[in-house]
């Protein structure tokens, strides 16, 4: 086995270990670790990624639900725009994606270098929430009555939904704040509905891509790239009962920086 191929099988592991201590974060590193690793064009990185977070969120909001952690009234007002958002995304607007997306005597803009570009932006951002020192947003103590924010809740759940579909990750730092400032859910709570968001989501963008032509899934590579990453979020939650998660954030933050970076200068630069 080639030496890429085993770190990427590690990757599987480490972000499955990062879900599991700090609750996310690991997504974003799976489209890289498909396209970078493993050799696979954007689009097959951005479908399976989308298997690979929901089938590891679903894992992960189990412990939520059985601590009554997730507020399923929550979950269908902002999951239905952000699932409506990531199929129609996957199912009618990438599979129309031209391959030569702009081309000049200086430049070219192919599909691959969009996606991994707009990906990396994504990268920053999130990296951005994990390096901040204090949240942009303060943490309810307790369940408070819910008034939700409709209009904002409907273009928060299309937006992710489609920034899911286009590049492939769970966008769990957009969610969780719009849940407490938009829905008015405390911090776990938010977590909890959060995973179960972005599995619903991420698993039903999958299915748009299953008509997709151009796309040929290996079943059997995803069930076992999968499968390691679920063994790696329980490795982590046992971990994070030694490590707090908090402590780790900003090392990881900084890691996601310099992914992003390198993105950005291997596609457009490096070519």
């Amino acid at each position: 086995m080639e030496i890429t191929l085993i770190i990427g099988y590690i990757s599987a592991i480490l972000i499955g270990i990062s879900l599991g201590l700090i609750g996310g974060g690991g997504s974003i590193l799976t489209v890289p670790v498909m396209s970078y690793l493993f050799g696979l064009d954007s689009i097959t990185s951005t479908a399976y990624s989308l298997f690979i977070v929901g089938a590891a969120s679903l894992v992960g909001s189990v412990a939520y639900m059985k601590k009554e952690l997730v507020s399923y009234k929550t979950a269908a007002i902002f999951g239905l725009p952000a699932i409506i958002g990531v199929y129609i995304t996957r199912k009618l607007l990438v599979p129309q994606i031209p391959e030569i997306i702009y081309s000049s005597s200086s430049f070219t803009l192919s599909r691959d270098m969009m996606i991994m570009g707009i990906f990396a932006l994504l990268m920053l951002a999130a990296s951005y929430s994990m390096l901040k020192p204090k949240g942009p947003i303060k943490d309810l103590k307790e369940f408070r009555p819910q008034k939700f924010n409709y209009p904002l809740i409907l273009l928060e759940g299309l937006l992710v939904g489609g920034l899911t579909g286009l590049v492939g990750a769970g966008g769990g730092f957009l969610i969780i704040p719009a849940l407490v400032v938009l829905s008015k859910l405390p911090m776990k709570m938010a977590v909890g509905t959060s995973l179960v968001i972005i599995s619903i989501k991420s698993l039903i963008g999958f299915t748009g891509d299953l008509s997709n032509p151009n796309l040929s899934i290996d079943w059997t590579f995803l069930a076992i790239f999968t499968s390691i990453t679920i063994l790696g979020i329980f490795a982590g939650s046992k971990l994070s009962d030694v490590i707090p998660g908090k402590k780790l954030k900003p090392g990881f933050g900084i890691f996601v920086i310099v992914m992003g970076v390198y993105i950005l200068i291997k596609e457009f630069y490096l070519g």
